[in-house]
């Protein structure tokens, strides 16, 4: 799935010809998305000037005089400008056609992407049910060491949980999670509320870190990722721990673990990352077990 790092790489890569621009047109091939994608899209946005492109979390928004388009690419969608009169691919569902023979083509072949459009008369685009609950952006001041120390200190719950918590940390996924914690020593299984003032210092500063290192190389492409310009993200060769089991840790030679958490894949250096005691572990909840019948004696 695009991250942080990825929207932001594609974000930047349309803007040169998006933003300033007349919208001349909108072909819907496939609205079937995530959610469905609004019709009226095709005819409210003719003529209207895209002002801005910028990203919250990992939307990317467009917005214009009447309201905000907005757009997530889901798991493996893309967001590429094109010119004017480019062959259609499979998965080329959404076309924004602007007056200077560009085309924002949206290719999402799982369709867990999604098209939003808030109209002002429904109110800013920050108070869409969707970005109304994301925590400051990473990489603003407002995200800092005291911040997450005050969200974490009462929380029993896996600190990478805590990191991808999109209520908490914005941004911050699966890989750039794992990454930030090896980065600073942290298992990824260690219960929030035990990191000190001084960790939560550490850890946030490698979360602005690690993103900014990977929006400077473009992303990561472990996969499908790619940029507006068609380029993969060259981050991947910067991972530490992410995807590297079994390998060995670069700082000490110890082979990388992987375990599930959440339904995560999460990457650590036993050696490294020093894990939790177990008995400071959550313990999962019991299951009620059945009574069994009591047998009558004959």
């Amino acid at each position: 799935m695009p991250e942080l790092p990825e929207v932001e790489t594609t974000c930047r890569g349309i803007q040169p010809a998006s933003e300033q621009q007349i919208i001349t047109k909108i072909v819907i091939r496939n609205g079937n998305l995530r959610w469905p994608v609004p019709n009226e899209i095709r005819t409210e946005l003719i003529g209207q000037k895209v002002t801005r492109v910028h990203r919250r979390g990992k939307y990317i928004l467009l917005s214009t005089p009447i309201g905000t388009l907005m757009i997530h690419l889901g798991m493996s969608g893309t967001l590429r400008t094109l010119p004017a009169g480019t062959d259609i691919k499979k998965h080329d569902h959404v076309d924004i056609c602007f007056e200077n023979d560009q085309i924002l083509r949206l290719n999402d072949p799982r369709r867990f992407g999604s098209v939003h459009w808030q109209p002002l008369a429904k109110g800013e685009i920050e108070a869409h049910k969707l970005l109304a609950k994301l925590a400051p952006e990473p990489l603003s001041d407002e995200f800092n060491g005291e911040y997450f120390y005050q969200k974490a200190k009462t929380r029993s719950v896996a600190i990478k949980s805590l990191v991808m918590n999109s209520a908490v940390c914005v941004g911050a996924g699966n890989i750039y999670a794992n990454e930030s914690l090896f980065m600073s020593g942290i298992h990824p299984q260690t219960p929030a509320k035990m990191l000190s003032r001084k960790q939560c210092d550490l850890l946030v500063s490698n979360i602005k870190t690690v993103l900014a290192k990977a929006i400077e190389q473009g992303g990561t492409t472990l996969k499908d990722f790619m940029s507006p310009e068609g380029k993969p993200g060259y981050f991947v060769q910067e991972l530490q721990v992410y995807d590297r089991e079994n390998q060995p840790c670069r700082q000490c030679g110890t082979p990388i673990q992987r375990i599930i958490l959440n339904q995560r894949a999460s990457y650590f250096c036993p050696n490294c990352q020093t894990a939790p005691k177990s008995n400071q572990l959550k313990k999962p909840k019991a299951t009620r077990k059945h009574r069994q019948p009591t047998q009558t004696k004959m």
